[in-house]
């Protein structure tokens, strides 16, 4: 395995680990914090789920980034090593001030920034940019939206009911911690999966966009890992901090996001599990009391947002200028 390779596969297992790592949160703040799982528990059913994720629902999300986005023939190892090195910095500084950013909009300004320094517009394909973009910006309502329905049929269907549903509803978190999981497990362990294989590509490994089983074990294993480790600092902002999470919303919310992004890796739309999950405790809460929101910490979330793909793409290009001075 030559140097460059080697180094990017490491760059690219740290940024699938610091994937999981930051979503952790994510992905049980609901349970936690309504008590319907205890910490230890929510975390080890999430980073099982995570695991066999990449394995299931096909890696319709991976040919989008590794063969629809860029076209191949005009990349080369630095545009790649830009990208691994921006994102990750971009990802351990927002985990380091607590903020639920998106590894998915890090990703797409990471490799949209050095491609771009390294190849200008011709690089890009038009078709993967529409579908790629598409998604992200529509993800975030579909996220409130699913949130906001999920929670007003609840309501509906519990007309009338004893306190005691609220029983029922922690019961069903187990059920949906695990739905949640698996669908960031595979829509984001494919786009660990889709930029490996693009590597090997590139450097001439392979001659054709075919995912090895061992890639999918390493960016399913590295995911998990950073799952197990934990986020709890942004636990404590999905889960207190925009409104106090009751069972029902726990349970909405996490089947609203699991739905949606399962439902976007299926047409092979890479989405920002960050974005939905927070969206849709954001549209449960909204269903239940308007007032109930703590709009600030929600605008604190939508300005990191915002601020996301033009940073690292920006970060990338300069990270790619320097690596083709000095890497020939």
């Amino acid at each position: 395995m030559s140097t460059p390779l080697f180094l990017f596969l490491a760059l690219m297992l740290l940024y699938a680990f610091f994937n999981g790592f930051n979503n952790s949160g994510t992905l049980v703040a609901a349970p936690i914090s309504t008590r319907a799982l205890p910490p230890r528990l929510a975390i080890a059913l999430a980073v099982v789920a995570e695991f066999i994720g990449p394995f299931v629902f096909g890696v319709a999300v991976a040919a989008t980034i590794g063969r629809d986005f860029l076209e191949t023939r005009a990349l080369n190892m630095n545009v790649l090593l830009a990208t691994a090195i921006a994102v990750i910095v971009w990802n351990a500084v927002t985990w380091f001030l607590g903020i639920p950013s998106s590894s998915s909009h890090a990703l797409i300004g990471g490799l949209s920034g050095a491609a771009f320094a390294a190849a200008g517009l011709e690089i890009f394909k038009l078709d993967g940019i529409v579908r790629i973009f598409t998604a992200l910006l529509l993800a975030p309502p579909l996220g409130f939206l699913g949130g906001y329905l999920f929670l007003k049929l609840t309501l509906v269907l519990a007309q009338g009911a004893s306190p005691r549903i609220n029983g029922v509803f922690r019961s069903l978190q187990g059920l949906t911690t695990v739905a949640l999981a698996l669908s960031h497990g595979t829509n984001d362990g494919q786009k660990s999966m889709g930029l490996i294989t693009l590597g090997l590509v590139v450097l001439g490994r392979q001659d054709d966009f075919t995912i090895p089983r061992w890639v999918t074990f390493a960016a399913a294993a590295a995911l998990s890992l950073g799952v197990a480790t934990g986020g709890y600092r942004i636990i404590r902002t999905l889960g207190g901090k925009m409104y106090r999470l009751r069972p029902i919303h726990g349970l909405d919310s996490q089947a609203a996001a699991a739905a949606i992004i399962l439902g976007s890796t299926l047409v092979g739309a890479p989405v920002a599990a960050t974005h939905v999950v927070s969206m849709s405790i954001l549209g449960t809460g909204a269903a239940y009391r308007i007032r109930a929101v703590r709009w600030g910490v929600v605008r604190q979330i939508l300005t990191a947002w915002l601020v996301t793909i033009p940073m690292v793409a920006i970060t990338a290009a300069l990270l790619y200028l320097v690596l083709a001075r000095l890497v020939r």
